[in-house]
């Protein structure tokens, strides 16, 4: 499926910013059941000092403010093809040994309800049964809600509160999977949805590695492995290695930030 995303994030600021910069993990890579046709990102009020990739292989554009700004605008815009391969990526590559995805991170730490959740898990089937069975598990757990969306909450923090978004969905996954043996990792990137072009925000979702399979993602919140309405944009141990946005700046000013973003099918 070939899929066009325009995505554009625009900040203000009620003072001038004397300095700012930004990692930003927005350009898609092509790899195995995905090919980047062409992407580009465009920078107003600022502009793209370097690029390189992180230790996950993200592609990382790293942007400056203009000095004294009082808006920043980011577009990223492109197409690509994405195939259908029930949400198999592959094996690992990069530089990143597998065994660091067993690692927990702050927001990836086992608690008392995600070590219950655990041993409620299913026992029997393939590693892709019970995996299934996980996500499915989660997501009557932790129904999908958007009356919170703060990007610092823990897996336990999501399942004391019992309702999340995808990030959350995410964490709480990535938490358990790991406690039940598998490596797993977060991804942030694009679902173009079958009733809408406009969106609100970008897509997250996870993946777990699979002996003989290796990287299999999970959408937990729309209860399907990724198929060809998915773009894989960034991955890392949880939302931080992989935030679309991330950065620092100067000054006391209050920021306020606003998201435009379309994916369809071209």
């Amino acid at each position: 499926m070939r899929l066009k995303v325009l995505h554009k994030t625009h900040y203000t600021y009620d003072a001038p910013v004397p300095y700012g910069l930004q990692q930003v993990r927005l350009r898609p890579k092509s790899r195995p059941g995905q090919l980047v046709e062409d992407w580009q990102i465009d920078v107003v009020g600022g502009q793209v000092e370097v690029s390189f990739e992180d230790e996950h292989a993200n592609s990382v554009d790293l942007v400056s403010f203009a000095p004294g700004q009082t808006e920043i605008e980011i577009t990223c815009s492109g197409t690509v093809d994405v195939e259908d391969n029930s949400g198999i990526v592959g094996h690992q590559g990069g530089y990143v040994p597998l065994w660091l995805f067993r690692r927990s991170t702050a927001l990836t730490k086992a608690g008392p309800r995600i070590r219950a959740l655990v041993n409620d898990a299913p026992t029997e089937g393939s590693d892709l049964d019970r995996l299934h069975a996980l996500s499915a598990q989660i997501l009557a757990a932790v129904p999908y809600s958007t009356d919170q969306a703060a990007s610092d909450l823990s897996a336990e923090d999501v399942m004391d509160a019992a309702h999340g978004v995808c990030q959350d969905h995410a964490h709480v996954f990535i938490t358990a999977a790991r406690a039940l043996g598998y490596p797993a990792r977060y991804v942030s990137g694009y679902l173009m949805m079958d009733d809408r072009v406009d969106q609100d925000a970008s897509h997250a979702w996870a993946e777990a590695h699979v002996e003989n399979l290796g990287w299999v993602g999970f959408d937990i919140s729309n209860g399907i492995s990724p198929d060809a309405r998915y773009v894989r944009v960034a991955t890392g141990l949880d939302y931080r290695d992989a935030a679309p946005i991330s950065g620092l700046r100067y000054g006391n000013a209050g920021e306020d930030m606003s998201v435009t973003l379309q994916v369809q099918q071209q």
